[in-house]
């Protein structure tokens, strides 16, 4: 259905020097992980993880209730019950809980995660290997996560709401499936999107296990797990590291060492640690706690607790702590058997700034895998691509060089006047030399009038190559329509579109040929045509 070709990052304009550096194993870069993704490295990682195990079965027995009432399971309750075995290892990506599942490089980061799951198993027969999707039900920016672009237009719904994201009601949502049933259409691929997202929010209470089933149904049959890693059972293993970060701001300053370094080699980093990396969760609210004169308190929250409470209420309700950006990785890392995480470059930015702090954790540090990044070009813009003699490649350019290149390319006649600009300096110089040997006096006089004839034909030059992109005017307004299409709003097409406008094309077997096309350790950009 959909064919791949292949651009390098760096030459899409869109990805950082860290990440670039990263890709290209650039030794300054060596002390900020362990390996990069490699046949070695993953074998090395099967050993070290095989020593340093979660508790199994406790993992397996909150992940079977969580998943045990999704439909057409077997496949995840297998894989549930293979992660109770020490030779069974986690491959993870994470993400928010992002309405009709966000921007369509979600999908991508889980079909990375499912791939690169199939490919160690190929590669280490002895070994199990199980794709996880960690849920980020405790994140609160619920700017983030309420909207989608979808035919350029905004789709939104709008709901207050303060707390973690995978408490929020999804009772309010039927209106914002209407507007989007109006906006798709009645196709059968339509009517089969507007379906699955009406079951997902309209028959679950709550963002979380709306968007467990929603992931289920569409990456289900691969054997994807989805992690909820709120339960208490969970976070009760963990109490002893938040303990760390709370009284001994251990995390503040070792992630704040690595940034400094990071930003003596030049690179801008992604994340800046807080003395305390804990929020405290109340009833629709997610509030940091803060170190003052008082104590430890929690911001809007009017709570106050003495060290000796704040440990007490730790050991007994550490559902009630949830842990940042920072602390995140690490309470993954510790709960999972897991060898590689799969992220966005973003994600894997700031993943570089927290290899001291695992290894002062004695916790192990996953390989980092840049995630799969894809530009989608369907029929209709490869054909008005092919038109205008060009590849969905070359719309990476920046649109000035794209234009004035292909006017270059298609011009019937020379619309540059350097050759004559050059002829005209000669002619000056020529006409400088014999004045000065009559009168040194007119040699200024002389250089004057060169540079207001330079001025002229810099003028002339400029209405010549209007002329020529007047000619070319519609070429160039279809360039820059397809460009937009391409990089809507100047960004990734992947950053901004959702899956909906694939899926009326391709229906559920854009997904299969998603996984199909993709490898997420072939580190280039993927266009498929």
């Amino acid at each position: 259905m959909l064919k791949s070709s292949f651009i390098n990052y760096s030459e899409t304009g869109f990805f950082s020097s860290l990440i670039l550096d990263y890709l290209s194993e650039k030794p300054e870069l060596k002390s900020f992980y362990d390996s990069n993704p490699s046949f070695f490295s993953f074998g090395k990682k099967i050993k070290e993880r095989g020593l340093k195990n979660p508790d199994r079965n406790l993992l397996s027995d909150v992940l079977s209730e969580q998943n045990k009432a999704l439909k057409n399971s077997e496949q995840v309750l297998a894989n549930i019950e293979l992660l109770r075995s020490n030779n069974t290892f986690t491959v993870t990506t994470g993400h928010q809980l992002n309405l009709f599942t966000g921007p369509l490089y979600f999908i991508y980061k889980i079909i990375s995660t499912i791939n690169l799951a199939e490919k160690l198993k190929q590669d280490y027969p002895y070994s199990d290997f199980v794709p996880v999707y960690w849920m980020h039900c405790e994140d609160h920016d619920f700017a983030e996560i309420n909207h989608i672009h979808l035919f350029g237009k905004n789709i939104e719904w709008k709901e207050e709401h303060h707390g973690a994201a995978g408490e929020i009601s999804t009772a309010s949502l039927r209106s914002v499936i209407n507007e989007l049933k109006t906006i798709l259409g009645e196709s059968q691929n339509a009517n089969e999107l507007i379906a699955l997202f009406s079951e997902a929010y309209l028959h679950h209470s709550n963002l979380a296990d709306a968007m467990r089933f929603l992931c289920h149904q569409l990456f289900g049959k691969y054997g994807l797990v989805i992690l909820d890693a709120r339960d208490k059972r969970l976070k009760q293993t963990f109490v002893q590291q938040f303990k760390e970060d709370i009284f001994k701001n251990t995390n503040y300053e070792l992630v704040s060492e690595t940034n400094s370094e990071l930003e003596a080699l030049g690179y801008k980093v992604q994340v800046n640690p807080r003395e305390i990396n804990c929020f405290y969760l109340t009833e629709g609210k997610r509030e940091r706690i803060v170190k003052t004169d008082k104590g430890f308190e929690v911001l809007n929250a009017a709570l106050v607790f003495s060290k000796a409470e704040l440990e007490n209420e730790l050991d007994a309700y550490p559902e009630k702590f949830s842990p940042n950006v920072v602390l995140r990785p690490l309470y993954q890392e510790h709960i999972l058997p897991n060898l590689a995480y799969i992220g966005g470059a973003g994600e894997l930015a700031y993943w570089l700034q927290y290899k001291r702090m695992f290894t002062a954790a004695k916790t192990s540090f996953p390989v980092l895998v840049l995630r799969n990044s894809v530009m989608v070009v369907d029929e209709s813009l490869k054909a008005k691509i092919e038109k205008l003699s060009l590849s969905a490649k070359d719309f990476f350019a920046p649109e000035e060089k794209l234009v004035n290149d292909f006017i270059a390319a298609h011009s019937s006649s020379e619309t540059g006047l350097t050759t004559e600009q050059q002829q005209l300096k000669e002619l000056f110089s020529s006409i400088k030399a014999k004045a000065t040997k009559v009168d040194s006096t007119l040699e200024a006089s002389i250089e004057a009038e060169l540079q207001k004839q330079l001025k002229v034909l810099e003028q002339l030059e400029g209405r010549l190559q209007r002329a020529e992109k007047k000619k070319h005017e519609t070429a160039i307004n279809h360039i820059k329509s397809t460009r937009e299409k391409l990089f809507p709003s100047k960004s990734l097409q992947e950053r901004h579109e959702n899956i909906s406008s694939f899926y009326l094309l391709y229906g559920s077997g854009f997904i299969q040929s998603l996984k199909e096309n993709l490898n997420p350790l072939d580190v280039r950009f993927v266009v498929l045509e």
